[in-house]
């Protein structure tokens, strides 16, 4: 036989839905709060219909002792059941629904009551406090049982104290007066119960569809998986309230964006400044996977809007990508290069063979010293004009791709770089970008030519790249060093319009600046300035500035002459290239 389930336990305690628990505790609490505010009403209800009784029968004594007649006719008559002083005191009893009203002399006696048997006996309480000139108010006993009471002097014409007059009021009906109030006083507190609840049951089921009818437990993991979550995951989360406040930033998105904690709760224009992150994050820019650059970091950042009107960003570090993808689209220029030179290297090799069956040896021998003669020259040329191994090596290989694409890569007269660099590989970066752009922008454009130009001017370094290319119209030369703006089509590995937005922030990195203008003859000069980027001079080993013949393609112009497209000295012309020396591969594509 299979085993019977086992029983099920009787739970004791608050119901697991947060609906239940939430209407529960909010009805007990206005069933509290109802009951309280009851009991506080009842308390000072009743010393507040005892006060209202006394002072009620203070005022019909005072009335009563105001009659000059009756202070008469206590001094001229006798305490009689008949007598005037009974009949008006009776009168005025009746009239106001009093229980008696005493009229008395100052030996205690009675010339009035209620009860005409009483007449002419003396009272039954002290009236020592009236008969001593004092108004008395008070609750207490007497012939006709608990009364609220009140007592005045009783004065002649002359202001004399002749008597008192002592006032009582119904304790019964005080008391009735009470419990006739507490049944209203209940209903008008079930009423407020009910308004409670029924205000209870609507506020617990809007929490419940905001809530998703989750229990209060499940609430408390999800914010445990939550955070976790947040602060575990390698993407950075940003969340903004609806008026674009900062409400969560994840360790990720610290370390991204270069904040802190004191960023939560400020806007994103304060906590991160102007710039185009700022309005990727803030949905002034709209797309997905927006490309943004937040010091020398390349992020991915995509906005989601939630449904109170707030938003959750998330962003991805891609600067390791970009840099790999843009390190490989060099390397594939080369392997370009490197495939039309073997070509060449072919060709060169059936020449030679040819020269040496026809035993034309000194032809061959003048013809391999042309090949190697001009590589070497080429490689050494540039090494007497730029110290930095790094940057050496990326121009000798930026020439190979130049003459590939039939563009004349040429270095001023002027440049000379000291091997004294604080950061190399930055420079390396600024001028490979800078040196990519121009070679896009002049290729297949006759005459073709790119000037580079790098010099020290004390322990700042100054790069001007040129071109002979369509130039950058002035209305777009600060457009151009915008995150994720490009002219062109999108490589392989991912999207444009970072490079320049690198090379400004590089340059402002180090306190330096990064501009475009018109270079003389035509076409653009893009001019960066690096101060502090070279370390201070060893004037022990600092070396004389080379000179030398102009390199093909790597060539020399003078100093300040102009780009001209018309100039024939820089023709570009098919013809050997030197192979890329050993280079960091840095360089970044990047469009206008």
């Amino acid at each position: 036989m299979s085993p019977s389930p086992p029983a099920r336990r009787l739970r004791l305690g608050l119901p697991r839905r947060m609906f239940s628990q939430l209407l529960l505790m909010q009805v007990a609490i206005a069933a509290g709060v109802a009951v309280l505010a009851t009991g506080l009403f009842l308390a000072p209800l009743s010393h507040l219909l005892d006060d209202q009784a006394m002072r009620r029968a203070l005022a019909i004594a005072q009335t009563t002792a105001a009659q000059p007649q009756i202070a008469k006719d206590l001094q001229s008559t006798r305490p009689s059941p008949d007598g005037p002083v009974q009949a008006e005191a009776e009168r005025i009893r009746k009239a106001s629904n009093a229980e008696y009203v005493v009229v008395m002399n100052t030996k205690w006696v009675r010339w009035s009551h209620r009860d005409p048997t009483q007449v002419g006996k003396v009272v039954s309480t002290d009236p020592s406090d009236a008969l001593a000139g004092q108004e008395v108010m008070e609750i207490d006993s007497g012939t006709l049982g608990r009364s609220a009471r009140g007592k005045v002097p009783l004065r002649d014409a002359h202001g004399r104290i002749i008597g008192a007059v002592s006032v009582g009021i119904e304790y019964n009906s005080v008391r009735a007066r009470l419990i006739h109030a507490i049944p209203g006083l209940f209903a008008y507190a079930g009423a407020a119960l009910a308004i409670g609840a029924l205000a209870a049951y609507l506020i617990s089921r809007r929490v419940q569809r905001q809530t998703r009818d989750l229990a209060f437990s499940d609430i408390a993991a999800l914010l445990a998986e939550r955070e976790a979550m947040l602060h575990g995951i390698r993407e950075g989360v940003v969340a903004l309230d609806r008026g674009g406040r900062i409400r969560l930033l994840n360790d990720e998105a610290q370390r991204l964006l270069g904040v802190g904690d004191e960023a939560v709760g400020r806007s994103l224009d304060e906590a991160l400044g102007e710039g185009r992150t700022t309005d990727v994050l803030a949905g002034r820019v709209t797309g997905t996977d927006l490309l943004t650059v937040r010091g020398h970091r390349v992020l991915v950042a995509n906005r989601m809007p939630t449904d109170d009107g707030g938003a959750v960003a998330t962003l991805r570090d891609r600067t390791e990508l970009e840099q790999l993808g843009r390190e490989l689209d060099s390397t594939r220029g080369l392997i370009d290069a490197l495939r039309a030179q073997d070509h060449e290297h072919a060709n060169r090799m059936h020449t030679l063979l040819g020269l040496l069956e026809l035993e034309m040896y000194d032809d061959a021998v003048e013809f391999v010293g042309e090949v190697v003669g001009d590589h070497r020259a080429t490689a050494e040329q540039v090494t007497e004009k730029i110290h930095d191994p790094l940057l050496a090596a990326l121009l000798v290989g930026k020439a190979t791709v130049a003459a590939e694409r039939g563009v004349a890569l040429w270095i001023a007269d002027r440049t000379l770089l000291p091997d004294r660099l604080i950061d190399p590989r930055g420079l390396v970066t600024i001028v490979g970008n800078l040196v990519d752009n121009a070679l896009d922008a002049v290729a297949g454009t006759p005459h073709a030519r790119v000037e580079v130009e790098l010099r020290a001017e004390g322990r700042t370094a100054v790069l001007r790249v040129r071109d002979t290319g369509p130039g950058i119209p002035t209305e777009r030369r600060e457009l151009i060093f915008t995150d994720g703006w490009s002219t062109k089509q999108p490589p392989a590995h991912g999207k444009r319009g970072i490079g320049l937005s690198l090379v400004r922030r590089l340059a402002e990195r180090q306190g330096g600046s990064a501009r475009v203008g018109e270079a003389e003859g035509g076409g653009a000069e893009f001019t960066v300035v690096l101060p502090e980027a070279l370390a201070e001079p060893d004037l022990t080993s600092e070396p004389t500035p080379a000179t030398g013949q102009g390199l093909v393609p790597v060539r020399e112009t003078p100093a300040g002459a102009a780009l001209s497209r018309d100039t024939p000295a820089y023709e570009a012309r098919p013809r050997e290239t030197p192979l890329p020396i050993s280079q960091e591969p840095i360089s970044q594509e990047e469009p206008r």
